[in-house]
């Protein structure tokens, strides 16, 4: 009978799957790093990348648990930290543990409620009885309490800190709110500095210090450090090492084999990068899930795809193109997000898991950012189609894409632009800017949807491509025919006169060298129908083509 391994799939408590003898790929070489060194700091990853099993294996360290790391990177230096630092090994300390994971911050007050009901839980703990009202002189009296009855300095583990801020990202108002009622919680950890022994706080996104950790500046993030980029995730090493008789089973279950599985699992859940010059990371949730089905899939967007981005990025009107190129960004700037901030959706972008970093350019000080793998890009455009338009729900995207692709690959526009406009006509006059009306049509906002159209087939989708003499407005490839797409509206050019700029700006030397028909495609869009007023096309086989 084959042994079937338990894999830690929906764990997220350390204790828990050490006890219940589940696989545990061992990240406690991060843990001594970290109790070795300083003791307040700040750890930003995205949504199901492993924080949550990170703090608790703290917690259970920090309780003194040493049964539970048995065999473990940590059990063998433990003594030579202690020494150190001039304490027993495995001391005991009192631990605070605060999870702002819950589901809706409606109002101040549920965020109020949050706190009370987990002071009110360690007070009842630890026998500390409540002194003050407000959740941060409540959050002082306990730790002071604490250090009083036990002796002992205590630990601070604080899970996704920023989870009540991105919840209410699109209203100023109570973001302000709980923004202020944050800070005041926060600054208790400079406070009480001398009754701290080591704090943790984790999240998605590092919002400006100096709005929110002003009063706690003692946090050392190490989130872009390279020693600490493997912290969550799996890294390619770990991968082979621990997970080879699922790799080869789920080969067997695809019938392929194992060279070639690994290869689409780098394409689809590797190419997360956390630091300047470290190695990348696969993405846990999607990568335990693939191994526990025997299926490739989307996961994490079953999951992770947080309703604040789509919400951010619809209102922000971004041009969702740019971000399939290399997006280059200030190292400074990448981690810190601003509210309202012009320039606010990268840097959330990159922090949520949707972009990562490419390349690093030492001399400029500057980050290229793209998709990290294929699940998030076809998962991300997948997610956000729907918010476009009204035509496109969930539940049709896959019958109608695959429609798409036959008509395109047959060299079929005529159908492919029917479904087009079918599409544009689903788009709400509220996706479009207030401050849009009487004014020219936005010719982006359009590109935009028929982008992510054009890349959810699964075929080659190019948009603003540089040339020599300009850029094309978009550039799609099927296996059998080559599309060139100029796009106009009405006050500034017909379909014909689309086309003539192709031809005229040289756009067809991009693609000279390919054997198939390449059809140049104008569209102009009618600024009060706010949809395709005509479009126009001119089929070029190679012996005719001469540019």
């Amino acid at each position: 009978m084959e042994t079937i391994r338990k894999l830690p799939l929906g764990f997220q408590d350390f204790e828990d799957l050490r006890r219940r003898n589940n696989l545990y790929v061992d990240k406690t070489q991060y843990l001594a790093k970290l109790v070795s060194r300083y003791k307040a700091f700040l750890l930003c990853r995205p949504h199901r990348f492993g924080k949550s099993l990170f703090l608790s294996t703290l917690r259970a360290y920090f309780e003194g648990k040493k049964e539970l790391f048995a065999g473990l990177y940590i059990e063998q230096v433990e003594e030579t930290i202690a020494q150190q630092q001039n304490r027993e090994p495995w001391e005991e300390h009192p631990v605070l543990y605060f999870d702002f994971n819950a589901k809706d911050y409606i109002n101040r007050e549920a965020l109020v409620t949050r706190l009370s009901a987990q002071l009110t839980s360690h007070e009842r703990l630890y026998g500390v009885k409540k002194d003050g009202d407000a959740p941060e002189e409540r959050f002082i009296a306990l730790i002071k309490n604490l250090y009083q009855n036990t002796g002992k300095q205590v630990v601070i583990l604080i899970d996704e800190y920023d989870k009540p801020l991105l919840e209410t990202v699109l209203d100023e108002v109570l973001n302000n709110e709980i923004r202020s009622l944050l800070k005041a919680f926060f600054e208790v950890l400079k406070q009480c500095d001398r009754y701290i022994c080591f704090a943790l706080l984790t999240g998605v996104t590092k919002f400006s210090k100096i709005n929110l950790f002003s009063g706690a500046n003692q946090l050392m993030d190490i989130s872009l450090w390279d020693e600490f980029a493997g912290v969550c995730g799996f890294t390619e090493q770990e991968l082979e090492l621990h997970f080879t008789p699922e790799i080869e089973a789920l080969a067997k279950a695809q019938s392929s084999s194992t060279e070639k599985t690994l290869e689409t699992l780098k394409k689809m859940y590797d190419g997360y990068c956390f630091a300047s010059s470290s190695e990348h990371v696969y993405n846990p949730f999607s990568l335990l899930n693939v191994l526990a089905k025997k299926t490739y899939g989307y996961y994490w967007f079953e999951t992770a795809t947080p309703t604040y981005l789509v919400n951010y990025i619809k209102r922000k009107q971004e041009f969702m193109p740019e971000f399939d190129k290399n997006v280059s960004i200030d190292v400074n700037d990448v981690q810190d997000f601003r509210y309202n901030d012009d320039d606010a959706i990268v840097p959330l972008l990159f922090q949520s898991g949707y972009l990562t970093i490419k390349k690093f350019l030492t001399t400029a000080g500057l980050l290229r950012l793209g998709y990290p793998n294929e699940e998030v890009r076809f998962g991300f455009l997948k997610e956000l189609l729907p918010y476009y338009t009204s035509r496109l729900p969930r539940t049709t995207i896959t019958p109608t894409i695959i429609n798409l692709y036959e008509w395109l690959n047959a060299g079929n526009l005529v159908d492919t632009m029917k479904l087009v406009e079918e599409v544009l006509a689903g788009i709400l006059y509220g996706n479009i800017p207030n401050d849009e009306t009487g004014r020219p049509l936005r010719e982006q906002y359009y590109q935009s949807v028929l982008y992510v159209v054009f890349r959810l087939l699964g075929i080659h989708a190019q948009s603003e491509v540089v040339c020599a003499t300009g850029r094309v407005d978009m550039m799609v490839n099927t296996r059998k025919h080559v599309y060139l797409f100029e796009f106009k509206v009405t006050t500034e050019g017909s379909a014909e006169d689309a086309i003539a700029q192709i031809k005229e700006q040289g756009y067809l030397k991009k693609v000279r060298a390919t054997k198939r028909p390449i059809h140049l495609v104008g569209v102009s869009f009618d600024e009060k129908t706010r949809n395709i007023k005509e479009w126009k096309e001119e089929v070029m086989q190679k012996a005719a083509r001469g540019q």
